[in-house]
């Protein structure tokens, strides 16, 4: 079983900037990072030019391996088309890698039917954006009740509907691999994994959400362990991504620290 290749998510360290965010995995030996579209003053919403970020990777040689996210990718409008475009452009400029697309999660979009045919609507629409750019589209979905893709198999199953294996993988969460109850995994069409822990010991499993995710530690009750354990042994060779979205993480005076005593832990365990 091959050692795990961890990166880091824009959310471990949020309010910093990206070459700090990029020095700070360096001391730690993480080269890969995903940058964000949703953090004010940062990355991509503070104007930033997508040149100025492959520059700054550049001098690290570290990788971008995504942009997060496109949202509500699966509700194809001329609307979504347009930032599609938008972020598909800025992904290549950068240098990134893949762009990460992000179901519908308001309850909307569910029906059986409906749901299937929305999502194959999108990949098809999404498939020459993302050929054109050079850009793989990582499908992420969310295991929360009210969203319109929980599934991975499902997910699965519209990739090869569309003919997409080529353009398309999964992104495998650990939070919400939880949540969606799916044990089945696909780690030959997936091209990232989140991964982030929940030790709150009185939150039902229903109710977990986004606030209650932390780096991976002893109390996780996620079992990032095992999930990344038998990721590996089925042959998933890509990176582990830190995504913690709890405030506690967001206000680390020292994520570099945190992130590298989550990775010990976590190698450790895999023995």
């Amino acid at each position: 079983m091959a050692a795990p290749t961890f990166a880091l998510n824009h959310m471990v360290a949020p309010s910093l900037p990206f070459a700090d965010l990029v020095k700070a995995g360096a001391a730690i030996g993480i080269h890969h990072f995903e940058i964000r579209n949703d953090l004010a003053g940062n990355a991509i919403l503070d104007g930033t030019a997508p040149e100025a970020i492959r520059a700054e990777a550049a001098t690290a040689n570290a990788e971008i391996i995504s942009i997060n996210a496109l949202q509500r990718f699966n509700e194809w409008t001329p609307e979504r088309e347009a930032e599609a475009r938008e972020l598909a452009a800025y992904a290549a400029a950068c240098g990134a890698k893949a762009l990460v697309l992000v179901p519908l999660n308001d309850g909307s979009g569910q029906a059986d039917g409906e749901r299937q045919a929305n999502l194959r609507t999108a990949l098809k629409a999404l498939t020459p954006i993302l050929e054109q750019a050079g850009l793989i589209g990582l499908v992420e979905p969310l295991g929360f009740n009210i969203c319109s893709l929980r599934s991975k198999k499902e997910a699965a199953e519209a990739i090869t509907a569309v003919s997409g294996s080529g353009r398309f993988k999964l992104v495998h969460d650990t939070f919400h691999h939880v949540l969606a109850g799916e044990p089945e995994l696909f780690p030959e069409i997936t091209g990232l994994v989140h991964i982030s822990g929940v030790d709150d010991a009185g939150v039902s499993i229903d109710d977990m959400r986004d606030p209650h995710r932390v780096m991976v530690t002893e109390h996780d009750r996620l079992d990032n362990v095992g999930q990344i354990r038998s990721l590996l042994a089925a042959g998933y060779s890509g990176p582990f991504s830190f995504e913690p979205f709890a405030e506690d993480a967001a206000r680390d005076a020292d994520p570099a620290t945190s992130a590298r005593e989550s990775i010990d832990f976590i190698l450790q365990k895999l023995g």
